[in-house]
C-alpha cells in the first residue's frame, strides 16, 4: 500500500540531466529550495495516457497556476535524459521542467516505484502528483492501487482545484481556418485582443472542407468552437465575446 510522504521533506537525490550536449547534475535543493513546486510523475516518456492527457493539461494550465504563486512544474520519470528531452521537446512544454529519474532513486525514495515488468518496463513510477513548498510536501494525490494504469487524481485540474478552489479554467478554443481568409484572421485577431488561446486548424492541411461539414454543419470558414460549443463565424464570435465581457461586468 502507497504512503502518503505529506508534512515530510522531498528525496535529496542528484538527477542526472543533459542540456547543449553536455551532462549537468541537478539536486533536489535546485529544483525545490525556496520555490512552490508541483510535481506529477508518471510510468514513462511516450506513453499514451502521459502524453495525451497528463502532460498537455499541466501544459497549458502553467499560466493559471503561475498566478496561484506556482514557481516551476516538474514532471519526472523513470526514464534516461536523452528520452526525456525528446518527450519535451515533442510535446512543446518548453515551461515544464522534465527531470529524468533514470535509475529511480527519487521514485523509490518516495515509496512509489513500481515492478511494470509485464509491460517490459521494468521498474517504473507509479502515477503521482504533489505540491510542494521550499521542499516539504504539502499535498500528494496518488493514484488508487487498480490494475493497469488509473488516472483519477494525479490530474492537473484536481491540483488546480486544491491549489484555488473555484478558480475558472481556460476556455478550450479551437478555429477552423484557412490560409489567407479575411474574417479568419478578424477572428484570431478578437481572440487574442481578448486574450484567449486557441488553436487554430487550417483548411487542406489539417483537414478538409467534409471536416468543417461534418462536425459544424457549415461550408465556410472560420468555424470556432470553445469548450465544445460551434460558436460559428467571425459575427458570431464577435456577438459572443461582447456577452461574455458584459458577463464579467
Amino acid at each position: 500500500m502507497f504512503v502518503s510522504r505529506e508534512r515530510k521533506r522531498v528525496p535529496d537525490v542528484t538527477f542526472r540531466t543533459r542540456s547543449d550536449n553536455s551532462w549537468h547534475d541537478v539536486t533536489s535543493n535546485d529544483i525545490f529550495a525556496g520555490k512552490t513546486v508541483i510535481v506529477f510523475s508518471l510510468p514513462g516518456a511516450f506513453t499514451p495516457t502521459c502524453s495525451s492527457s497528463h502532460v498537455p493539461r499541466f501544459n497549458q494550465l502553467l499560466p493559471t497556476f503561475g498566478l496561484h504563486g506556482v514557481d516551476e512544474i516538474v514532471c519526472i520519470s523513470v526514464n534516461d535524459a536523452f528520452v526525456m528531452n525528446e518527450w519535451k521537446s515533442s510535446q512543446n512544454a518548453s515551461g515544464i521542467t522534465f527531470l529524468p529519474d533514470g535509475n529511480g532513486a527519487f521514485t523509490e525514495a518516495m515509496g512509489l516505484l513500481v515492478n511494470k515488468d509485464d509491460l517490459g518496463f521494468g521498474r517504473r513510477s507509479w502515477r503521482y502528483s504533489m505540491l510542494v513548498r521550499d521542499g516539504v510536501i504539502e499535498k500528494m494525490f496518488i493514484e488508487p492501487e487498480l490494475p493497469g494504469d488509473p488516472f483519477q487524481v494525479s490530474d492537473a485540474d484536481t491540483m488546480l482545484d486544491f491549489l484555488a478552489p473555484g478558480e475558472a479554467k481556460p476556455l478550450d478554443v479551437t478555429v477552423f481556418s484557412r490560409a489567407g481568409c479575411e474574417h479568419c484572421a478578424r477572428a484570431k485577431g478578437m481572440l487574442q485582443d481578448a486574450g484567449i488561446g486557441f488553436e487554430s486548424l487550417e483548411l487542406n492541411e489539417a483537414f478538409t472542407d467534409r471536416t468543417v461539414r461534418a462536425i459544424s454543419g457549415a461550408t465556410t470558414v472560420p468555424q470556432i468552437f470553445v469548450n465544445g460549443e460551434l460558436i460559428g463565424g467571425a459575427a458570431e464570435l464577435e456577438v459572443w465575446l461582447g456577452k461574455e465581457r458584459d458577463r464579467a461586468a
